[in-house]
Parts: structure tokens; C-alpha cells; sequence
């Protein structure tokens, strides 16, 4: 399961890169929502998810018996800004559209 895990993280993340290195935005908007998403996964799979143990650390609870919430909070935390993020950008990318006449990131055609 790492391994699947692992896989899909570096798939996410180099077709995020990939993206990002195109000249268009959008291709660059869609890039940098792959990493978040691999960035997501990535803090999620640290947090080393347990099945049948306790959510919040008590002090009858050994350490290694209880789920950490800690990077399930950041997860949804990072989900949120990246909306905003996306939203902000695409926001952006319509009005530089509307400016030059061209999606490309660089204002120029070819």
C-alpha cells in the first residue's frame, strides 16, 4: 500500500512540474492544483493512519495507540487555501486574458 501510495504521490507531483512548465495558464493553474494535491497526500500519508484507535491523546492511551489529528487538520486546512488559491488565479488568469488577447503566461503568441 506504501508503495501504491508512493507511486501516486511522484505521478501527481511530475505532472504538476510538468504542468507547470507549459506556456499556458491555464496548463500552470491545473499544474500547481496537482502539487497541492500531492502535497495533500503526502502530509496525509506522514500521518500514518490507524484503524480502531483512539482520536485524542488521553493519558491512559500509550503514544503508539492513538491517531494523530494533526495532519488530517492540515490536510483540510491546505485543502481550503488551494481553492482560494485556485479561485484567486483563475480570477487573474481572465482578466490578463481580457488584457492581451492571449492565454499565454508570457503575454506573446508562439
Amino acid at each position: 500500500m506504501e508503495l501504491i501510495l508512493a507511486i501516486g504521490i511522484g505521478v501527481l507531483t511530475a505532472s504538476g512540474v510538468w504542468l507547470i512548465l507549459r506556456p499556458r495558464t491555464f496548463q500552470v493553474i491545473i499544474g500547481l492544483s496537482l502539487l497541492s494535491y500531492a502535497v495533500n497526500l503526502f502530509i496525509f500519508a506522514m500521518g500514518r493512519l490507524r484503524s480502531n484507535a483512539a482520536p485524542i491523546l488521553d493519558s491512559a492511551v500509550e503514544g503508539a495507540d492513538y491517531a494523530d489529528p494533526v495532519p488530517q487538520a492540515l490536510v483540510l486546512t491546505a485543502i481550503v487555501i488551494s481553492f482560494a488559491m485556485t479561485a484567486l488565479f483563475l480570477v487573474v488568469l481572465l482578466a490578463a486574458r481580457g488584457a492581451t488577447g492571449t492565454d499565454h503566461v508570457d503575454g506573446r503568441e508562439g
